[in-house]
């Protein structure tokens, strides 16, 4: 027997910890549960909602069907030689806990992604990325579930069409369930430290021999400065990608804007920062009775009092209006939306 929850609370699952309910709720902690929750699922005609950590997505309502909390637990290491291993990550293993294992054990690769919130199965959905590094960076395979074909497949970091916050599984939502993820990691790669934030805080020692830990431990830092704990301000991370524009529209924004902050993309492209837009359109700190922005970064919408999923996606539309009238820049967001009409 599947151990079904009817009209569930989904507000201690989600980083937002917006208000919602599911017309049921299932915790699977086998490839077993998630096929026999599943089969039911279809039987009864019910859509289904696959949920990790509940750290990038906001319930603008509550869910009709039956959302499947993946909780399959495990580590273990393939393919081992003296410079380098393959990490395996079960899909509910959380993902900072098994940055913070990788690293201690002396393997390089995932470390400037510490303090990310979420679970190992929701990293290739938004291939996820800071400081530097990206997880497709690093990333050999995943294995999921093809719920068009009911067969368990492994893909490649090309079949998994990574981008920029970007991936297959996004594009495809609903279609692939995430079993597992492979990291390939190695013991003597160079440590990105390059990233301006990081070679202020280590200073001198950023020209030393620093163990892939104590550059965790330094990102860990960095972000405990920036991005409140969603624990004790609710809140979805980065709310908003960093927008990506063609040379031409940069060079003319620069030109009404000549402190606009940017990374260059290539030749034809310039990345801009999102926290930079809004906060020169004064959102930084912004706040209202339940919702707001937090003071010391503009891409992290908080949940201060109460706030409902509504409140949350107001709040967003309003930055959004804002940042397009004063940049002609259009903002996207990162969490997905669940629920509502």
């Amino acid at each position: 027997m599947l151990p079904l929850q009817e009209q569930a609370l989904l507000q201690s699952l989600n980083t937002m910890a917006v208000p919602a309910v599911a017309r049921f709720l299932v915790e699977v902690t086998s490839q077993d549960q998630l096929t026999s929750a599943l089969d039911w699922a279809r039987e009864e005609s019910l859509p289904v909602l696959i949920l990790g950590g509940g750290s990038n997505l906001v319930f603008a309502g509550d869910y009709p069907g039956l959302v499947i909390r993946i909780a399959l637990q495990g580590r273990s290491w393939e393919q081992v030689t003296d410079d380098s291993a393959v990490l395996v990550l079960k899909a509910g293993e959380n993902w900072h806990d098994s940055v913070l294992y990788a690293a201690r054990s002396g393997y390089r690769g995932i470390e400037n992604l510490a303090l990310i919130p979420g679970t190992a199965g929701a990293a290739p959905v938004q291939n996820i990325g800071a400081y530097g590094t990206e997880l497709c960076d690093i990333l050999q395979s995943v294995t999921v579930l093809d719920r068009q074909t009911h067969a368990v497949e492994r893909l490649t970091v090309n079949d998994c069409a990574f981008g920029y916050r970007d991936s297959r599984f996004k594009r495809e939502p609903g279609r692939y369930v995430i079993l597992e993820i492979r990291l390939k990691l190695s013991r003597s790669a160079s440590l990105n430290i390059g990233y301006k934030d990081l070679q202020e805080y280590f200073g001198e020692a950023s020209g030393s021999g620093l163990t892939p830990l104590e550059v965790a431990e330094g990102v860990m830092a960095v972000r405990h400065r920036k991005l409140p704990d969603p624990s004790v301000l609710p809140n979805a991370g980065s709310f908003f990608k960093n927008p990506v524009i063609p040379l031409a529209q940069f060079k003319a924004l620069q030109l009404a804007h000549e402190h606009v902050v940017f990374y260059p993309v290539g030749e034809s492209q310039v990345k801009l920062a999102a926290a930079w837009l809004i906060d020169q359109a004064g959102w930084k700190g912004y706040r209202d009775a339940r919702v707001g922005v937090h003071n010391r970064q503009a891409l992290v919408l908080i949940n201060h009092s109460g706030g409902t999923g509504e409140d949350i996606l107001r709040l967003a539309a309003k930055i959004k209006e804002s940042v397009w009238k004063t940049f002609g820049v259009v903002l996207e967001m990162e969490p997905g939306v669940v629920g509502g009409l």
